[in-house]
């Protein structure tokens, strides 16, 4: 058995062992996740625990605050002062509550704030009240979760299964989900393939930034690939805020135990609290929330709108979906001089949704005009654990290759997967070693194909045109007193010319031949930006034979027949 199959399923007889009956099933991750963390903090700590006990006793009455002594002189970023861990606890079962107090208490700052963040208070009330404490602190004493023994890649890999399981318990809406593996490592793939080069030598110092980076899946796996397959002696500084207390919580634990920076990972909304004002960084990775209200929220992003520097002076989306925000937000944070590149999960609305003029389609515009969109990939349906819809990888960038200048690369993806032998909730398809080599050589290849095409900026874009036809009454145009036609009409259509054409040219093609009476109002004119994967990639499918049609149907009338005679001479 896999080290994650062997965590997997002991974290679930923990729950029917202990937790059945007391808890509902939607509260089992509150109860279980911190103390997954908290063992796997115990399993790190041991070899230094009686150390850092002595070197407290010792310096606790000499200074005010004897934290930095003790960090220095075992060399770690967080201890425990206690001489208490889960071990030792069931040591003394009669004064398992007390002592639990105390060995929380004894962490570091930094790990009491992740504690904070679980909120874990109230169901260590529930299990000391119902005399199962005890059995639910020993029951974490029985595996080891050292990083020796379990790798930070698996750990990462439980915490998010749990949290998929966990969430589905709790019938969360379909947008929060999170991310599989296998989209993961082809956006990870997309963003970094093209930089191979910029990531060798020595000495080098890359910065990784998700601002929805929920456990931290994504910041992770971009570290070891580019660890693992172009240069293992990089510095990334990976970077990460997130929303939700309990996964904010583990993925800075996480970063806590495997070496990297966990004050790097902060908390609450990056939308109107972002805890990265002023920075820049080389690459930004992430899959945002989707189909997700951001009105509670509106009131400071629209004012961030206002402001011609802000993050969000495009546009804003209609406010039952904030993908679009985040786009905005991480290409605030692209480097204008060494140049950034961003990847980024979101479903088809930011493609198409909203009409000229609208927050959407301005967004659209401001990306594609800049030139900053660089690559859109189509992924299969079924590829979430949470929601069978079809979601897209977007690429963008403010230094593309000369060859991809003033051009957006489309790719459809949706053939590409192998189906699975067991769904996982809603995930029915993965992304082999081989699909995702496929799409990246289509990517890296940049080449027209059936599954690639490539188009200039200008081909997305078209002017909204206002075509108005005048009151007829009794057969006639009713007129003004000069002889044009009232302003009143009886029809009023409009036509979405593309940027690439000449406006008049195209109102006298598609329009003059079919109205005898009309004018163009240009005075109304806008400009509108989208992306129709659909319309790109169609395949045209011709009719079935007649014959055929009329065989089937002739079949049908048969087999009904039969079935009649069954039932009638039973």
């Amino acid at each position: 058995m896999s080290d994650f199959s062997k965590i997997s399923t002991f974290i679930w007889n923990v729950c029917d062992d202990v937790l059945r009956g007391l808890f509902k099933q939607h509260e089992y991750g509150d109860v279980i996740l911190p103390f997954v963390v908290l063992r796997r903090l115990d399993c790190v700590l041991e070899p230094q625990k009686e150390q850092v006990y002595a070197l407290y006793e010792e310096w606790k009455s000499k200074v005010d605050d004897p934290a930095p002594i003790i960090l220095n002189k075992v060399g770690a970023s967080f201890y425990n002062r206690s001489k208490y861990d889960l071990k030792r606890l069931t040591q003394d079962p009669h004064n398992i509550r007390m002592n639990l107090n105390g060995y929380l208490d004894g962490y570091s700052k930094n790990v009491r704030e992740i504690i904070e963040n679980f909120g874990i208070g109230k169901h260590i009330d529930k299990l000391h009240k119902n005399k199962r404490l005890f059995l639910f602190v020993e029951k974490f004493t029985e595996i080891d979760l050292h990083p020796d023994v379990v790798s930070n890649h698996t750990m990462g890999q439980v915490f998010e299964e749990l949290l998929r399981k966990f969430s589905e318990m709790s019938n969360e809406t379909s947008g929060e989900h999170y991310t599989p593996r296998d989209v993961v490592r082809l956006l990870v793939g997309m963003i970094f393939t093209p930089d191979t080069d910029r990531l060798k030598g020595e000495g080098l110092v890359r910065s990784i930034f998700d601002p929805c980076c929920g456990t931290g899946g994504m910041l992770t796996i971009s570290q070891e690939w580019i660890h693992d397959f172009v240069n293992e002696s990089v510095e990334l500084r990976l970077s990460g805020q997130e929303l939700n207390p309990q996964t904010y919580a583990i993925c800075k634990s996480d970063m806590m135990i495997s070496d990297g920076d966990p004050e790097n990972i902060r908390g609450e909304s990056s939308l109107t609290e972002d805890k990265f004002a002023g920075d820049r960084f080389d690459y930004m990775i992430t899959n945002p929330p989707y189909g997700v209200s951001w009105k509670s929220e509106k009131v400071e992003i629209e004012e961030e709108a206002k402001n011609p520097n802000g993050r969000f002076s495009a546009g804003t989306p209609r406010s039952s979906d904030g993908q679009l925000l985040f786009l905005q937000h991480m290409i605030s944070k692209m480097d204008r001089d060494r140049g950034s590149r961003i990847g980024i999960v979101m479903n088809g609305s930011p493609l198409f949704t909203g009409d000229a003029g609208s927050g959407e389609s301005e967004i659209r515009r401001w990306i594609i005009e800049n030139d900053w969109l660089e690559c859109i990939l189509r992924l299969p349906d079924q590829m979430f654990f949470n929601t069978g819809i079809t979601t897209y990888l977007w690429i963008v960038t403010n230094r593309k290759s000369s060859q991809r200048k003033g051009k957006v690369h489309l790719i459809d993806g949706s053939s590409f997967y192998q189906q699975m032998k067991k769904s996982l909730g809603d995930k029915r398809k993965e992304l082999s070693k081989q699909n995702r080599r496929e799409l990246l050589d289509l990517y890296a290849s940049f080449e027209e194909s059936e599954f690639s095409k490539i188009y200039g900026n200008e081909f997305f874009g078209y002017t909204k045109v206002r075509v108005e036809q005048p009151l007829v009454e009794d057969g006639k145009v009713v007129r003004k007193r000069d002889g044009s036609p009232k302003a009143d009409t009886k029809k009023r259509d409009y036509e979405r010319i593309p940027l690439s054409e000449s406006i008049e040219e195209y109102i006298q093609r598609e329009v003059n031949p079919h109205l005898e009476e009309y004018w163009v109002d240009r005075s109304f004119d806008s400009v509108g930006y989208e992306i129709n994967f659909s319309k790109y990639f169609y395949k045209y499918t011709p009719p079935r034979p007649l014959s055929e049609i009329t065989a089937d149907l002739l079949a049908l009338e048969e087999e009904s027949k039969d079935l009649l005679r069954q039932i009638l001479e039973d």
